[in-house]
């Protein structure tokens, strides 16, 4: 149960970190994300619409796996590690093949993240699976 909580409070964290920055100061989010690296500026146009809408898709998500942390029964957490992945594969999935105006450093460390996002909810999919049995 710990683990669970711990895995989902990482996602939760960064989840909250994304919404609130890109919900409330849209600009600076596209320009600066994150820590000043401004990898969401390198892929297209400032468009503050889309910008606030993934702001506050993060939030959304960011309250189902808060709803999971407080009680994370199998149940909730299965729900949230595919709710995850449905947004989690397919993030990955374009930066993985959009990866020419990055660096090598950004590039890597963008993957890293990315993948960690996928690897979480499986990880979690996997626990769930094998207590069960």
């Amino acid at each position: 149960m710990r683990e669970r909580r711990i895995v989902l409070g990482l996602l939760l964290a960064g989840m909250l970190v994304v919404g609130l920055w890109a919900l409330v100061a849209p600009a600076s989010f596209h320009a600066d994300f994150p820590l000043d690296r401004a990898w969401v500026s390198l892929d297209g146009p400032y468009n503050e619409h889309l910008v606030r809408d993934v702001g506050a898709l993060n939030l959304a998500l960011a309250t189902l796996v808060g709803w999971a942390v407080a009680a994370p029964t199998r149940s909730r957490v299965g729900l949230v590690a595919a709710i995850t992945l449905v947004y989690a594969v397919p993030h990955l999935l374009y930066h993985a093949t959009h990866l020419q105006p990055f660096g090598v450093g950004d590039a890597v460390a963008q993957l890293v993240v990315l993948a960690l996002t996928v690897l979480a909810p499986v990880w979690l999919l996997g626990r769930l699976r094998t207590a069960a049995a």
